[in-house]
C-alpha cells in the first residue's frame, strides 16, 4: 500500500514547496483537487512533478456537482468536466477521479406513484456511470464513486449503495468505489467486515480519523482496517483527506509514520 496526501494539506505557498514537503515525508502520491482544473494546467503540473519521487495519485471532485440536477445543461456540464478530469488522470497515470454524485437532498422531483426522487436519481446515475466508466476506461483511469455520510448526502451512504450502482451499470471496468474511513466510521456497523465484503469494487482509499483529523489521533482501529485492506489484496493509495491537528509538518510526519508502521506489520494474504 502507498500513501498519498491531498495537495491542499501539504505545507507550502507554492506547488513546488508542497511537493518538497511530500518528498520529505517520503510519500508516494499527491491528490489534486478537481477545482484546481488539472486538465487546464497540464504543462504546469507536468513541469512541477518532473524528476520528482511523488506522482499524481488522483483527482478529487471538481468545480460543479450537478450530475443529478434536473437541468440537462447543468448535468451535461458536470459530465463534460468529469471527462476532462478523467482524461487528465489518464495522462498522468493517476488512479482516477473521485465523484460524490450529489450533496444534500434530492434535486429531482418526486413523481410518485410513478417513481420517487431517489429511484429516478439511481436510474439517472446508472446511465451516467455507464457513460463515464467507458470514457475513463478508454483513458486508463477510473471513475471513483464516493459514498458520503448522512450529513452530506442522501443517496450513496454505505459502500453497498455504491456497489448497487456499479452492478446495475453492468460492472464496467472503468468504475470503482472510493472507500473513505471517516464516512464509513459513521455509516458502517463494521468497517473491516465491509471492506472485505466489497473488496473487489474498491479502487482508492481516503483516510481520516473519526473527527476528520489525521489518522492516529482518534479512535478508529487502523490496524483492523488496514489488515482488511491487506486481506482483499489492496495495494493502492491511502490518501489523506482530513483536517490537520497540530503543526502541519510535524503532525503529518507523525501520522505517516503511524500508518507506515501498521502497513509494515499487517499480514498479506497469499
Amino acid at each position: 500500500m502507498k500513501i498519498s496526501i491531498q495537495e491542499n494539506l501539504l505545507p507550502g505557498e507554492t506547488l513546488d514547496e508542497k511537493l518538497d514537503c511530500a518528498e520529505a515525508l517520503q510519500i508516494e502520491g499527491v491528490e489534486v483537487q478537481g477545482r484546481s482544473r488539472l486538465y487546464a494546467r497540464i504543462d504546469e503540473y507536468e513541469a512541477a512533478f518532473r524528476n520528482r519521487t511523488v506522482r499524481i495519485s488522483s483527482v478529487c471532485g471538481q468545480s460543479t456537482f450537478d450530475w443529478l440536477d434536473p437541468d440537462p445543461t447543468k448535468r451535461q456540464a458536470s459530465i463534460d468536466e468529469s471527462k476532462h478530469n478523467l482524461e487528465a488522470c489518464g495522462y498522468f497515470g493517476a488512479v482516477g477521479q473521485i465523484v460524490p454524485p450529489i450533496f444534500g437532498p434530492p434535486r429531482l422531483p418526486d413523481l410518485s406513484p410513478l417513481k420517487d426522487a431517489v429511484s429516478l436519481e439511481k436510474e439517472l446515475l446508472i446511465e451516467i456511470t455507464r457513460d463515464l466508466a467507458a470514457f475513463a476506461h478508454s483513458h486508463g483511469a477510473l471513475l471513483l464513486l464516493e459514498p458520503l455520510n448522512r450529513y452530506e448526502q442522501h443517496l450513496l451512504r454505505q459502500q453497498e449503495d455504491g456497489v448497487e450502482i456499479i452492478q446495475k451499470a453492468g460492472s464496467p471496468p472503468g468504475v470503482a468505489l472510493l472507500t473513505d474511513f471517516f464516512h464509513m466510521h459513521i455509516e458502517e456497523i463494521d468497517t473491516p467486515a465491509t471492506i472485505r465484503k466489497v473488496g473487489p469494487y474498491i479502487g482508492h482509499i481516503h483516510v481520516a480519523d473519526n473527527t476528520r483529523v489525521q489518522p492516529g489521533v482518534g479512535d478508529i482501529d487502523w490496524q483492523a482496517g488496514i489488515q482488511a485492506l491487506a486481506d482483499i489484496g489492496f495495494d493502492g493509495y491511502l490518501t489523506y483527506e482530513c483536517r490537520i491537528a497540530g503543526e502541519p509538518r510535524e503532525a503529518l510526519s507523525q501520522s505517516v509514520a503511524f500508518l507506515r508502521e501498521i502497513i509494515a506489520t499487517v499480514q498479506v494474504a497469499d
